[in-house]
Parts: C-alpha cells; structure tokens; sequence
C-alpha cells in the first residue's frame, strides 16, 4: 500500500482507539444490539456462511461488540458455535483503508505457529455485495479483557502471572521467522522509528488546531535523536495493550491476541516501548491509567526495568529500552494521533462524542514527552 494511503488509514485506526481509550469503562468487549449505522443483513450473512463455513448451522443472532474499533466486530452465535466477524465500515473507503485483508493475512499466518494465541481465522469474503463491504470471521475465543492497567479486580500473585503471560506472548511474535510464514512483504524491514515519525510528524503539521511548542520542539528533536539502527526486524501489532490482549476466564495466560489491524514489519521496541507505556504514561490522559508511581511490589507487577529484562531473556535481543526516546516518542506520537481527533471536531467531522475532552490530553501528552527528551539530552 502507498505511503501516504498506509498513514492515513493508521491514523484512522489507531484515533479511534484511543478515542475509546479516553472513555470512562472498565471493560470492553462487552456486547450489545447493532447500531442503525453497522447495520448488515443477516439473512444473506446466513445464506454466505452455510455455503463458505464448513460445520455452520443456524439459527444465527447477530450482536455488536461495543467498543471503538476501526473495523466493526460482531459476535455471531448458533446453537452449536459463536464466532467473531470483522468488517469494513460501510460507504466509500480509502483505497487501503480499514484492510481487513490484511488482519486475516497476518492471523492466518499466526495461526500456524504452534500455540501462538490467534483466534482461528476461517473464511475471508472480498465480495463486498454479501454485506456491503469486505469482512473475515474466525473462530470466538472466551476471555477477560482488563482495560484497568492496575487489574484491581485480581490478587498480586494473579496480577503477575497476566503481566508475565502478556510479557511471554509478545516475546513469541517478535521471535517468529516472518518470512517463513510468507510475510516477507507485509511491511518495509528498516529504519522504522524514522520512518514513523516522518509520518506523525506531518500528521500533527496538518491537523493543527492549537500552539503546542512542546510538539515543535519534538519535531525537531526526535529525528536528531534516532538510536542506531540495530537491523532488527519482526511482525509488530501496532497496539499491543491490555485492552487487545483476551485473558483466560479463571486462568492467568493471553489466549487471544486481537485487532490487529495496525500490524507491519518493524523493530520490535516500536511494540515493545508502546506496550510499556502503562508504565510512564503521565496520569489523568487515558482510562488505561498509569502505572507511574503505583506501588508495583504490592501490586505484583515487575518493574519496567525487570518486564524489559525478561522479554530481552526470552527473545535474545540486547535492546537498551531505556533510552528517553522510545518514551518521547511514543507520547508524541499519541498526542499526533489526538490532535488528528481535535481537527476532526473543529471539522465538524469527529467519531467520538467526548473528542473535545480527549484533544485537551494533547498538551499534557506533550509536555511528558518533551520532558523524556529533555533527559535524552535535548534542550
């Protein structure tokens, strides 16, 4: 896909997710009646699966996953089985906008490696007159989502073996030999930090709606800033978060890992320090909450320090996550993602209706990343 199509569609995407993310639940996943604009005809959605799903019996109830995905989901249930169908949204698209192609290219591929948790894929329909638009189901897959960083609901001793499963399982996609699963060409290997902030940057330049310098400055800074490239090279997620990972219901271990619509070819630390942000997010931006200044040893959660060491353990990798620019970074590149809702409000032409409460995280987002450069030797 074209540089500036790719960007636009992740902006899209990842937006919605943190727009979601600024929202007051504590839990998503949770399922609920279909609203009038995702509306789809189940009948003809029957009448698809019975003919492309082997084992597929009705009757079919169809519900919708509440949420803010990009894509819209939908639980499926039968008598015999419940599945999950991801879709375009309905109307005009961007030519590579919303590419649920690629979410089933990536799981089906994942879904070869001996227990790696995707759910199963089972059927991709590009013909957009079934539904009106281009949509995969695979197989529904029982868990917990917490969306609460802190996990209040659990013991310490549960709470660390979540952290610890969530910690193995992102290790395991970073160590997949890409290439064998054929995904040679699902992204560009290489100079992804920069290439990233080329695109955030220009971003933010073109969705300006306030003076912010902290993001100025940031702008300038970050490229200067680039850690040397050390050639590594995985399949990434793009929003590897608690609130994409599914939970056992009773057990401690990831048993999904969902949405993967932001996935590509990149350096591992581009998910990695993106997951971490739970640990240095500044507080009061995000219902995610922070782990910054929680007392870790009660909760039993491991310090970024000792999580960053043990995935180093499990993948090989001598990565230095410490450095101040992965942190300034992926606030900046949040508070990017912010201010392209910001624009679509004073557009007339925001998603979520909480956009004016989510814009005013930008600058607080931005000075926390301005602060991280500073330590990393900016001034």
């Amino acid at each position: 896909m074209g540089e500036m199509t790719s960007s636009v569609m992740k902006e899209e995407a990842v937006a919605d997710e943190v727009a979601v993310a600024s929202e007051p639940k504590a839990y998503i996943g949770e399922v609920g009646e279909i609203r009038q604009v995702a509306l789809i005809d189940e009948g003809r959605l029957g009448e698809y699966l019975r003919e492309h799903l082997p084992g597929f019996r009705g009757p079919l109830v169809v519900k919708q996953f509440q949420g803010g995905q990009s894509n819209l989901t939908y639980l499926l249930e039968t008598p015999g089985q419940k599945y999950v169908l991801r879709r375009q949204p309905p109307g005009v698209l961007l030519k590579s906008a919303h590419a649920v192609d690629r979410e089933f290219r990536v799981i089906q591929a994942l879904s070869h490696v001996p227990g790696f948790p995707v759910p199963a894929p089972f059927v991709l329909c590009e013909d957009r007159e079934v539904l009106g638009s281009m949509f995969y189901v695979m197989r529904h897959v029982p868990g917990r989502i917490f969306w609460n960083c802190r996990m209040p609901d659990l013991d310490p001793a549960h709470r660390a073996a979540v952290f610890d499963s969530a910690n193995e399982t992102l290790a395991r996609l970073h160590t997949v030999d890409y290439a064998a699963l054929g995904l040679s060409d699902f992204g560009k290997p290489g100079n992804y930090f920069s290439r990233q902030i080329s695109r955030w940057s220009k971003q933010y330049d073109q969705s300006r709606t306030q003076d912010i310098p902290e993001m100025d400055k940031l702008i300038a800074w970050l490229p200067e800033a680039l850690p040397a490239d050390d050639g590594l090279s995985s399949i990434i997620h793009g929003d590897y978060s608690f609130h994409n990972l599914l939970i056992h219901p009773t057990e401690p271990k990831v048993v999904g890992v969902v949405d993967w619509e932001l996935s590509t070819l990149g350096h591992p630390l581009g998910d990695l320090m993106y997951h971490a942000m739970e640990w240095y997010r500044p507080p009061g931006v995000d219902a995610r909450g922070t782990l910054q200044d929680a007392d870790l040893a009660v909760l039993g959660i491991p310090t970024l320090e000792r999580y960053v060491a043990r995935y180093c353990e499990r993948t090989g990798f001598d990565v230095d996550a410490t450095h101040p620019f992965y942190r300034a970074f992926n606030l900046f590149r949040t508070a990017a993602i912010l201010q392209g809702i910001a624009h679509r409000l004073q557009s007339g032409n925001a998603a979520s209706m909480n956009a004016a409460e989510i814009a005013a995280n930008i600058r607080p987002l931005a000075t926390a990343a301005w602060q991280f450069a500073r330590d990393g030797g900016a001034s």
